[in-house]
């Protein structure tokens, strides 16, 4: 229990500071920061919040069971517009693998270059 009251507990401070501060960032987000910031510092030992968080990952599917039963519902928007978003998925990885490819190259002969 201990480790989900710290994890909560950075969550409620994230929350409080976005909503006081008005930041465009999420609460969980700068909670997650902050915890971070915590484990690092020492502040919080990784093993008081282990456990905590395994089980939460062990069980993350079910997290987003709420965002696939909203998916369904716009499920006739998605069929209309089927082929403009599988064209994007294809086209955005195509551009993503050549962008990617010819940079690798570049860097590949820059390394040839100074005998890398």
């Amino acid at each position: 229990m201990l480790g989900f009251a710290i994890l909560l507990g950075f969550n409620f401070i994230g929350y409080v500071i976005q909503m006081g501060l008005h930041l465009p960032l999420p609460g969980n987000v700068i909670g997650l920061i902050l915890f971070t910031a915590a484990l690092f510092a020492k502040v919080v030992k990784l093993e008081w919040v282990e456990d905590a968080a395994l089980m939460l990952t062990k069980h993350m599917m079910l997290f987003f069971i709420p965002y696939t039963v909203g998916i369904l519902l716009f499920l006739p928007i998605i069929g209309a517009n089927l082929v403009a978003i599988c064209g994007g998925i294809v086209g955005a990885t195509a551009v993503v693998l050549i962008v990617t490819g010819w940079i690798s190259s570049k860097l590949g002969k820059e390394g040839e270059k100074y005998g890398g």
